[in-house]
């Protein structure tokens, strides 16, 4: 009941303007087998239009637009060339009903007679007998009208094949079934204008959009398409009939925007176009979008070079065969006469004054795309009508939504241009123009945006001449950083930013992520401000070293040496030099000083567990029994000379329970108990020292600190006793001098190690191996030296120091000079 009381209002005011609207509609109406619709702004109402009672606006009293009224001519001369083919419609002629479609709110007289049967509105349950006599309507020109009129048509799947509607809502096949357009959405027209601005590196742009479906269409899209890229959009604002678009400009020149992107009509881009120029705002890149981009009385304006370089996106123009003779014979016929005719409401033009020339010359946007339509149509009628063989079916009683059907899979040529539609009933193939506003005042074709058969873009960037007469123009909220820095965003806008160096250890990658500095791999390294990590060098002392091979032979010559020494001391094994330097204990010590000396070839060569192991446990354990020998050797020295005379039963008993052997046995048993400990808690191991260099990666041995620290404690404290007892028997006999001998031995040791650790805390690179192994060496060498090659000099070169007779001398001497 309340479609059916909606349709009897409807119904009302269509009557009334009936009787109001009088005009010539000769060119408006074409009497045919089957009727299709047409609906083009010849005219165009701005403003707020008030009245006081139901009624349709007289079109022909407002402004008068000279491409649509080229267009409205293009789907004349495309009806009439389908009727006069034999192919399509063979046996049946097509007619029309045009009308002039110039409000969206306030021309529904048309849209009414377009779905009425016989001047009625029947309810759309009734018998299919009622539907209505258009097949199919072409048009309307813009996303408002096509969403204000749709659902009208969408009750009865009346095919609407829009030539101009590009709003993406009415791809919405749940809300807008038979909708059908021969341009493609908004969304493609998009696409093309964020691929200009990322062609030539812009980010910081405004956007100036119509405050209508079309417009906020194009910028809800705009901000989709440029999420996830480095387009910011600085500026936006909405355009209407009451905005001061010269008040538009103070923010964009405020903000150092350099491009801006106007998606509105004709006349709204028109308008601010025009006070650009007036106000001069000058020197900015304009993208323009297919309802002005080739708009010939703006490209051709005074003044116009002085607001910047204008692009623009446009419907391919193409030239359409025998439309200008179409012209030239209809102004014969009929431009100026039939005027007291009468038509149906806005089914006139008051266009006398228009000649054929001014038509032909006009904006030829967009009729290609009315030429496609009416031809889409025909061919869907040819289908459904089963024509072939220079007929069509005459059996066949056709409805709407049956050429809707056919529609829907159209397939076909026309001028070179494959016409398919998708599934939404978008137009599936074609393409876009990129055009420049030359210095002649043409919009000059610089490239384009293909979709059929697959997606390509291209510009020519040599025939734009920018306004910068130079390089392309820039639009950066900030200037780009240099190589290596990040983008630290300040404020709202990510084009906004500051620049800070990436630290050493990381690096950017600005085609992954210009915000932040990305960590190398353990395994790789960096500079400050890199772009790339280096692989970093792998180092440990290899065996084949020239140092590595100095050290090695002169552990070598360490073990040749105690066994030359060895060899002498058993030769000269009854002799008081032998014996004063410990008599078998000398064997003891020079082997333990050659088996120490296996620690030296460990610290070459790549790191493994059993290198780890050996580099530190022959040496600990052997050095400790050298150590506690020289320890018995230091007391013994004391004691005789001493301590003996003095104590006499700590003489007695050390000699009695060979206190020298039980001290040495004591010293080994425990240095092997506290390694095993230490060992068995946390052995050395090898790894990879990736922090003392950023750039190399050191291969050494992982000591456990708590762990070493066990098996270092005994040595450690042996070493204090023998350096006790040696420094008090520092005023012995001049020439009987061991006990001054391994004080100055051990002086050299704790030199050594004292020079080895200042070096390891200053340097840790892989030399520090080689200084290792060289303080190990040099350990052995201080007593093999200092205290074993005195000896043997005395034996070879001055054997008669080497005599008992002596050596009494010696001890008797020192004897009278203490009792005195």
């Amino acid at each position: 009941m309340r479609h059916f009381l909606t349709s009897l209002y409807l119904l009302g005011t269509f009557l009334h303007t009936l009787t109001k609207c009088t005009m010539s509609a000769t060119d408006f109406h074409l009497d045919g087998d089957y009727l299709i619709g047409g609906l083009f702004n010849i005219h165009y109402a701005h403003g707020g239009i008030y009245q006081t009672k139901p009624q349709a606006i007289d079109c022909s009293s407002q402004p008068f637009s000279l491409s649509d009224y080229r267009r409205f001519q293009m789907m004349r001369f495309a009806v009439e060339q389908i009727n006069n083919s034999t192919y399509i419609l063979p046996n049946v002629s097509l007619g029309y009903e045009i009308f002039d479609h110039c409000s969206d709110t306030k021309n529904f007289p048309g849209i009414l007679n377009l779905i009425s049967v016989n001047g009625l509105i029947r309810p759309w349950f009734e018998p299919l007998k009622n539907f209505s006599r258009v097949m199919a309507v072409v048009g309307p020109f813009t996303s408002t009208d096509a969403l204000t009129i749709a659902p009208l048509f969408m009750t009865d799947l009346i095919p609407m094949v829009s030539y101009g509607v590009g709003s993406s809502r009415l791809s919405n096949k749940i809300k807008f079934p038979s909708f059908l357009r021969t341009v493609h959405s908004n969304d493609g027209m998009i696409e093309v204008i964020v691929k200009i601005i990322v062609h030539f590196n812009w980010r910081w742009v405004a956007f100036l959009n119509s405050d209508n479906d079309y417009g906020r269409d194009g910028l809800d899209l705009f901000i989709k398409k440029i999420d996830g890229t480095d387009i910011c959009l600085a500026y936006t604002n909405a355009l209407n009939d009451n905005t001061n678009y010269s008040q538009i400009f103070e923010p964009i020149e405020a903000q150092k925007i350099h491009v801006v992107i106007v998606f509105a009509p004709e006349a709204t881009s028109e308008a601010l176009v025009e006070t650009a120029v007036q106000v001069n705002f000058r020197n900015k890149v304009w993208i323009a979008c297919d309802t002005w981009s080739i708009n010939k009385r703006l490209s051709k304006m005074k003044g116009i070079r002085n607001i910047g370089t204008v692009l623009g996106v446009s419907q391919p123009v193409e030239t359409v065969p025998g439309f200008n003779n179409f012209i030239y014979s209809t102004k014969r016929q009929t431009f100026f006469k039939n005027e007291a005719q009468t038509g149906f409401c806005n089914q006139a033009c008051n266009c006398s004054y228009v000649t054929p020339e001014d038509i032909i010359s006009a904006d030829a946007s967009y009729s290609f795309t009315v030429y496609s339509a009416v031809y889409a149509i025909a061919h869907g009628l040819h289908n459904a009508l089963q024509c072939g063989d220079g007929k069509c079916s005459d059996k066949i009683t056709l409805f709407p939504y049956m050429v809707l059907e056919e529609l829907q899979k159209s397939n076909f040529t026309l001028l070179n241009q494959n016409i398919q539609f998708d599934e939404n009933g978008d137009f599936k193939s074609g393409s876009y123009s990129v055009v420049f506003w030359n210095q002649t005042g043409d919009a000059q074709e610089i490239g384009f945006y293909s979709f059929y058969p697959s997606l390509q873009f291209f510009i020519n960037n040599t025939m734009i001449k920018w306004y910068t007469d130079g390089d392309v123009p820039t639009s950066l909220c900030s200037a780009e950083c240099p190589v290596g820095y990040v983008q630290k965003q300040t404020g709202i806008h990510k084009c906004c930013f500051n620049c800070e160096i990436c630290p050493n250890g990381t690096y950017i990658n600005i085609t992954e992520d210009r915000y932040n500095c990305i960590n190398c791999k353990d395994t790789q390294w960096s500079k400050k401000g890199s772009i790339s990590c280096d692989l970093r060098v792998v180092e440990y002392m290899p065996f084949t070293d020239n140092w590595a091979i100095l050290i090695m032979v002169g552990a070598w010559a360490l073990v040749g040496m105690t066994l030359s020494m060895s060899v002498l001391f058993v030769v000269n094994y009854n002799t008081p030099v032998v014996k004063s330097a410990g008599g078998p204990m000398c064997f003891l010590i020079l082997g333990c000083l050659s088996l120490s000396s296996l620690s030296v070839f460990f610290y070459f060569g790549k790191p493994t567990v059993a290198f780890c192991v050996l580099r530190y446990l022959p040496f600990l354990l052997f050095y400790t029994i050298c150590l506690a020998c020289f320890v018995v050797r230091s007391f013994q020295i004391v004691c005789i000379f001493k301590i003996a005379a003095q104590i006499p039963k700590l003489h007695s008993w050390w000699m009695k329970y060979h206190g020298q052997h039980l001290v040495i046995t004591v010293a080994f048993i425990t240095e092997a108990f506290l390694l095993l400990i230490s060992y068995s808690y946390a052995a050395p191991k090898p790894y990879q020292n990736k922090v003392w260099y950023p750039d190399k990666i050191l291969l050494d041995c992982e000591i456990n600190p708590k762990a070493i620290s066990c098996s270092v404690i005994l040595p450690l404290l042996l070493c204090s006793l023998c350096f006790a007892f040696s420094y008090m028997g520092k005023d012995l006999p001049k020439n009987y001098n061991e006990a001054k001998a391994i004080t100055f031995c051990l002086l050299l040791l704790i030199l050594t190690w004292i020079v080895f650790v200042t070096q390891y805390m200053l340097y840790r690179g892989k030399f520090i191996l080689m200084f290792n192994a060289l303080a190990v060496l040099s350990s052995l060498y201080c007593f093999l030296l200092w205290y074993f090659l005195p000896k043997c000099y005395i034996i070879i070169f001055q054997p008669h120091r080497n005599t008992p007779k002596y050596f009494q001398s010696l001890i008797q001497n020192y004897t009278k000079t203490i009792s005195q």
